[in-house]
């Protein structure tokens, strides 16, 4: 049963997260160049239980991170997408990419879609994304999606202690750089 849409890009397939995605989540979630800003590496059973908060926000929120698959190969090579769990700041377009695709635009690709779902079929009016402030990957994908700099943020429990920066941008914002 699909929780939620597909959305093909030029080179990615971005769909709800499946069992089988459990493997790649767990690679992501384990390595510790790819976790220094969110918290360092988790086992498996953590990534899983991630992978499962990610999937119920589907049926609870109607929206949540996508799985992101190469077209040309079907690998799982990500998570990326809304969201905004409990108490969080805002409406966020997250992502996390394994590292073997670094480099390549992915995440950027990725994101561009998710943030035109977001928009044009959840209504948001505003997306941020929360940065670790030494995260400079993540900071110069936010800057190439549009978003500035809003100020230091606050995530909810049990991050809360976590310092983070958010970066975001409004609708108009986002619809008048991609007219």
């Amino acid at each position: 049963m699909a929780l939620g849409p597909t959305l093909e890009t030029e080179r990615l397939i971005l769909r709800p997260p499946i069992q089988e995605d459990l493997d790649g989540w767990a690679a992501v979630m384990a390595d510790p160049e790819g976790q220094r800003y969110l918290g360092g590496p988790q086992p498996r059973a953590v990534a899983w239980r991630h992978m499962a908060t990610m999937t119920g926000a589907w049926s609870l929120l109607g929206f949540s991170m996508f799985s992101v698959l190469r077209k040309d190969t079907g690998e799982w090579i990500g998570r990326i997408g809304p969201w905004q769990p409990e108490g969080w700041p805002g409406t966020e377009v997250g992502w996390g990419i394994l590292r073997a695709a670094w480099g390549r635009g992915y995440a950027y690709e990725a994101a561009v879609a998710s943030a035109d779902w977001a928009f044009n079929h959840l209504g948001w009016g505003e997306m941020i994304h929360t940065i670790d402030p030494e995260n400079m990957a993540s900071i110069k994908l936010a800057q190439r999606l549009g978003s500035e700099l809003l100020g230091p943020g606050q995530l909810a429990p049990p991050m809360d202690d976590h310092r983070v920066d958010i970066y975001g941008q409004t609708r108009a914002q986002w619809k008048a750089r991609w007219r």
